[in-house]
């Protein structure tokens, strides 16, 4: 009986010191990726450039086109 718990004490040891290991390389690598900000920056600004541009131009004509289309369903009934 004492030979097993030996072995179980010495299993559980090892068992924590690889987590404890794999926590330390897990929290190393985390530390170390701090990403593109500044690119994630330039691609939202960008976008929303290109959707504000985009919505100034098509405005008046999408306005135009619903109120038509409005206008005919109007007639319809």
């Amino acid at each position: 009986m004492k030979k097993v718990m030996e072995r179980a004490f010495s299993a559980e040891i090892a068992l924590r010191q690889k987590l404890i290991t794999m926590q330390d390389s897990f929290f190393a690598r985390l530390k170390d990726d701090r990403g593109d900000v500044p690119g994630w920056v330039l691609v939202v600004l960008m976008t929303t450039g290109l959707v504000t541009a985009i919505w100034t131009i098509a405005a008046p004509r999408l306005t135009a086109i619903l109120k038509n289309s409005l206008d005919s369903m109007n007639g319809i009934r």
